[in-house]
């Protein structure tokens, strides 16, 4: 809680900075975009949270979004394929996918960065080959299913609630309810914590392990299926590229050890809104250049690590003394 604390205040400070700097900030338009934003990318942050605290990591999230956010309007418009078959259809996809990468570190002993390294390749080149590079759109079809992306449920004559945000509250609530109400998450927080010694306790190490890699395979298609319904387009090549390093950000400011065990769900939120913040001050500060985006973001993963790793050394250090 002390590092969900540290990142609350660190998002606070930003957004009060941002606001002092550029009045547009606080924008009836700019808040309800920035919690469409940070709803989409705290779906998918839950999911690489599961992975991480097993102490594992899954690189392919962003080939996964572009694979479900790419089919699904091609299914629907160009192929024929109803909505109600499509959705379930390619969530039942990803969780099979995801279910896999567990199968292949947990029983072939594959490590976790080389398993979805090649998923991240694999499923952009599946994706790129069956649409042959072309964009694809839901067009006038799918117009109701787009309310999941773009539906807004209002709150004032200016302002409203997105719908992924009203979905995001769903997803976190039961992730909240599987981590801490259940006997499968402390589980999963004690393989993290201590794989052998969870062995030695009767845990279902292997089980548990691909559970979490397949609840991650299916909040990314979650994830994709909600970012194309909310741009109505896609281009196999660029969509949902470096999705994974938005989702790891907000799993890793968000209190998750990149060793395991440790992780809550609030952390996980407030990392990818802090994360989206960041993005929005970006976009707003004129003195800030765009394009530096993927710096400031890896340069902030890379204070959290040292960071975890320095608190992690001096509370070693206390007990020992």
């Amino acid at each position: 809680m002390k590092k969900v604390l540290g990142i609350s205040v660190v998002l606070v400070t930003v957004a009060i900075i941002t606001a002092s700097i550029s009045p547009a900030f606080l924008s009836a338009y700019n808040i309800e975009n920035l919690l469409r934003r940070s709803a989409l990318f705290g779906i998918i942050g839950i999911g690489a949270s599961l992975v991480i605290i097993t102490g594992g990591i899954d690189l392919s999230i962003g080939s996964l979004i572009c694979l479900v956010g790419c089919l699904t309007p091609w299914l629907i418009t160009q192929v024929g394929v109803s909505a109600w078959l499509v959705v379930p259809a390619l969530l039942t996809l990803a969780t099979l996918l995801g279910m896999t990468h567990g199968l292949l570190v947990t029983r072939l002993k594959l490590q976790p960065f080389l398993v979805t390294l090649c998923g991240l390749f694999i499923y952009r080149g599946i994706t790129r080959g069956i649409l042959s590079d072309n964009t694809v759109g839901f067009g006038t079809e799918g117009s109701g299913l787009r309310a999941l992306g773009t539906g807004r449920v209002p709150i004032t004559a200016d302002f409203a609630l997105p719908a992924p945000l009203l979905i995001l509250i769903v997803v976190a609530v039961l992730a909240w309810l599987l981590l801490r109400r259940t006997v499968w998450g402390r589980h999963l927080l004690a393989i993290g914590s201590n794989e052998t010694a969870a062995r030695h306790c009767g845990i279902a190490v292997n089980r548990v392990k691909i559970g979490a890699y397949a609840l991650c395979g299916l909040l990314s298609g979650i994830g994709g299926l909600l970012f194309v319904l909310d741009t109505g387009s896609a281009q196999p090549s660029n969509f949902g590229n470096f999705y994974e390093l938005y989702a790891i950000a907000a799993a890793v400011l968000g209190g998750c050890s990149l060793r395991g065990g440790e992780g809550t769900v609030i952390g996980v939120l407030i990392g990818a809104t802090l994360v989206q913040v960041l993005r929005n001050a970006i976009v707003l500060i004129d003195d800030i250049p765009d394009n530096i985006e993927f710096a400031v973001i890896g340069g902030i993963i890379l204070l959290a690590v040292i960071t975890d790793e320095t608190v992690r050394r001096a509370i070693s250090r206390r007990k020992r003394s």
